[in-house]
């Protein structure tokens, strides 16, 4: 591989894209050249714009595996160290050697339904690091709870904690108020004997007694943190059904899963 040329380093934004363009153009004028290859490292973001904005250029865009730049990086010097000038290097010679994806234009379905998938990554995350916490706070103030509820996140047990999220609190109760209470958030609520359990249970707890009034504030934000996750994951779900309905085969992209409808990797 020959190297030519000077560096450039270029803002995000049009001035910077027009310099970048100005400086190929620069690179290929003296070797008589009319065709150049961009080879993007897609990691982060900064890269989805430039690559639109140059092939509307008519500049071919490839991107490499940020895997392979890492590898082929250790295996030029043998150490881990970064620099822009060294993954440089590294990402031009993948590329001359073939080692590389074309980018190319995607409708404006398939543009949706990527950004959509994104989105609902990061949703799935935030509801996943929520269930986590609160199975963390009930493992602390009143680990019983899975005596009654499997699982925490069961309309029951997130029922149960909304009313009643201290056994202390549940001590005091009768069953009847525990199915009133059930009833007032639930369609189809558990019975007397899930209640006359839970009842059980509360009395003996051996949760946390201290800072109980710190644990149900914790517990107010994780509900909340839990409920807006749940919403956001439907709404997203809803969008990314409305778009598949709209793509020509795409219901041969989907899956079914154990726990419901899922979507593949094909998206993101």
């Amino acid at each position: 591989m020959v190297l030519y040329g000077d560096p450039l380093t270029f803002k995000n934004n049009e001035e910077g894209f027009t310099s970048l363009l100005k400086w190929i153009k620069n690179l290929q004028k003296p070797k008589n050249l009319n065709q150049a290859i961009i080879g993007l490292e897609p990691t982060g973001h900064y890269w989805i714009n430039l690559s639109k904005w140059l092939l509307q250029q008519n500049i071919e865009v490839v991107t490499v595996n940020p895997h392979l730049v890492k590898r082929n990086k250790e295996n030029r010097d043998n150490t881990q160290s970064k620099s822009d000038k060294k993954d440089a290097l590294v990402i031009a010679d993948m590329v001359k050697n073939g080692y590389y994806s074309e980018v190319r234009y995607t409708s404006e379905s398939f543009e949706k339904l990527r950004v959509l998938m994104s989105n609902r990554d990061v949703v799935v995350k935030r509801l996943v690091s929520s269930v986590n916490q609160l199975n963390r706070w009930v493992d602390i103030v009143f680990p019983e709870l899975r005596q009654v509820f499997k699982n925490i996140t069961a309309k029951g047990a997130i029922a149960t904690l909304r009313l009643f999220p201290t056994p202390m609190e549940l001590a005091t109760k009768q069953p009847h108020d525990i199915i009133t209470g059930w009833k007032s958030l639930m369609k189809r609520q558990p019975g007397l004997k899930k209640a006359q359990l839970l009842l059980q249970v509360a009395k003996n707890s051996i949760g946390s007694r201290q800072a109980l009034d710190a644990y149900k504030f914790h517990l107010e934000q994780l509900l909340e943190e839990y409920d807006l996750a749940v919403i956001q994951l439907e709404r997203v779900e809803k969008q990314v059904t409305d778009v598949l309905n709209k793509i020509p085969y795409a219901k041969r992209l989907c899956y079914q899963s154990e726990e419901g409808q899922g979507y593949g990797d094909s998206f993101t």
